[in-house]
């Protein structure tokens, strides 16, 4: 949401903010770190309540009168329904129009709920890509849809070389070949198939190592405690979730491993990644078989231990080709993963929408 919005601004589109106070490390903090406070500061609540919620749609309609907004964009079912009340008499006059973005990558529940919501309640409907628009296109009757890929900071994430020091505080050295996955530890992301297929990678290669970025309760359970069990504890380096040093504990990856997308279908750590110039391995869940250009900037491969263990070993044998997959999966995330074109693919919805 913020990357676009700044996105938009700097393009010059009149953007107004709306959002939880949240945390010290929330949405509203960031933004204002960025320059764009928030227009309108909401509860922090969960679930639509009609007779609860009726302050904050009347803060919400208020907004939009005053700053006579065209489009209300919203990104959850609770703020959807928030922008729909709010905007009621809006939209039956064509003022204003409501856009959506659903962030996973499969297709919309055809729940009686679900259709009047995505249906009528949406005027636009912008999805993580083109194949997840393509599969909502029955709820959508017919109305504006559009699927687009998400966008990363492409300065943040240049491709340079790892800093030896970071890979140093790692405990990793020059000669480490390098898998790591960045993933909130939870067990539907296949901890239990990523673990299993480098124990028997470690069995082959001296110099294996997986790093694991990101945090998780259940870390202990899904992660850890099955190292210590296969016996590859030492070789399984967990870096926690990481916020300054992010980017460069990213490139001392060689190779990333992307298995189960998580509530972003937009599976932001692996456009990161590409951008960084790493080559991925992934399964071909949600978005993944149109975000990896197989054999040119990653591998998709199935579930399963020796076929993920095949897949690593492949780029590894082969520096020239690994690099040279490198170099194209960061040449895709500048043309595909920009928040500029983003932004510009984002507007040109809103303009569908309002019948420009």
């Amino acid at each position: 949401m913020l990357r676009l919005a700044l996105a938009q601004r700097d393009a010059g589109e009149q953007v107004f903010l709306a959002c939880p106070a949240g945390s010290a490390e929330g949405l509203a903090t960031r933004a204002r770190d960025a320059g764009l406070a928030p227009r309108l500061e909401l509860e922090s609540a969960r679930g639509v309540r009609l007779l609860r919620d009726r302050a904050e749609v009347a803060r919400l309609r208020g907004l939009l009168e005053e700053e006579q907004i065209d489009i209300v964009h919203t990104w959850h079912t609770r703020d959807h329904v928030l922008g729909l009340r709010a905007a009621a008499l809006r939209r039956r006059r064509g003022a204003t129009k409501l856009v959506r973005s659903f962030r996973l990558a499969e297709k919309i529940s055809q729940a009686p709920w679900n259709r009047w919501l995505f249906g009528l309640g949406t005027d636009g409907l912008l999805c993580v890509s083109p194949e997840t628009a393509r599969r909502n296109a029955s709820i959508r009757v017919g109305r504006p849809t559009r699927g687009v890929f998400g966008a990363v900071d492409l300065a943040r994430f240049a491709p340079v070389d790892a800093d030896p020091r970071v890979r140093e505080s790692l405990g990793l050295k020059p000669e480490h070949r390098v898998v790591g996955i960045v993933a909130r530890v939870q067990g539907h992301r296949r901890f239990d198939l990523l673990l299993t297929a480098a124990a028997r990678w470690f069995a082959r290669d001296g110099a294996a190592r997986l790093l694991v970025v990101g945090r998780g309760t259940k870390r202990e359970e899904f992660a850890e405690r099955p190292a210590r069990e296969l016996g590859i504890e030492d070789r399984v380096i967990f870096a926690g979730y990481r916020r300054n040093d992010y980017a460069d504990v990213l490139r001392c990856m060689d190779v990333f491993t992307f298995l189960v997308p998580g509530s972003d279908g937009t599976c932001r750590a692996l456009l990161e990644a590409a951008a960084c110039g790493i080559p991925a391995v992934t399964s071909k869940r949600g978005a993944l078989p149109e975000i990896i250009a197989d054999g040119k900037t990653g591998i998709l491969c199935d579930e399963d231990p020796d076929a993920l263990v095949a897949a690593w070993e492949r780029l590894f044998a082969d520096e020239a080709a690994t690099r040279a997959m490198g170099n194209a999966a960061a040449q895709r995330a500048r043309a595909h993963f920009s928040p500029e074109g983003f932004a510009g693919q984002v507007s040109e919805l809103y303009a569908e929408v309002l019948g420009k």
